[in-house]
């Protein structure tokens, strides 16, 4: 009995090990994941920025921190009829002449503007220029709806 038990405690210990394992390696991206892109801190962002998802969280981090790209790509959702001119301005609505910025909420409930954002911290990773990028976006994401660059 005894040696059937500790059988037994042996393979369950081995299945936790493996199980850990299996979850830190699916464990969630980082801005530490994306040391090559410049990347926002999160310190000044708005608490609803800071408890989003990882993936929306990234966005907010990368577009402000890359304002020159990010005002050359597109949105999709349908945002243009808020004013919104680039996916940035799904994001930042304006910054100060201090710095400051003043965040727009609008990305924290939208997929197409983070898959966007995501989708061009992607490219850039794999050495696609600004118009190749915006050209990627403008023929994936079309189909959702009109473009909100003038």
């Amino acid at each position: 009995m005894t040696r059937n038990l500790r059988r037994l405690s042996l393979s369950l210990l081995m299945l936790l090990v493996v199980f850990s394992g299996l979850l830190t390696a699916c464990g969630a991206k980082t801005s530490d994941d994306n040391p090559d892109l410049a990347m926002a801190s999160l310190d000044e962002m708005p608490s609803e920025v800071k408890n989003a998802p990882v993936a929306v969280k990234q966005a907010y981090q990368f577009n402000v921190a890359n304002p020159d790209v990010m005002t050359q790509i597109p949105c999709y959702c349908g945002c243009g009829s808020m004013g919104h001119t680039s996916n940035y301005s799904c994001y930042v609505s304006s910054v100060d002449a201090d710095g400051k910025v003043k965040y727009d909420t609008h990305a924290l409930g939208c997929s197409i503007c983070v898959d966007i954002t995501q989708d061009t911290m992607r490219l850039l990773k794999q050495g696609k220029s600004v118009p190749e990028i915006k050209a990627y976006v403008d023929q994936t994401y079309a189909q959702y709806g009109p473009s909100n660059m003038p």
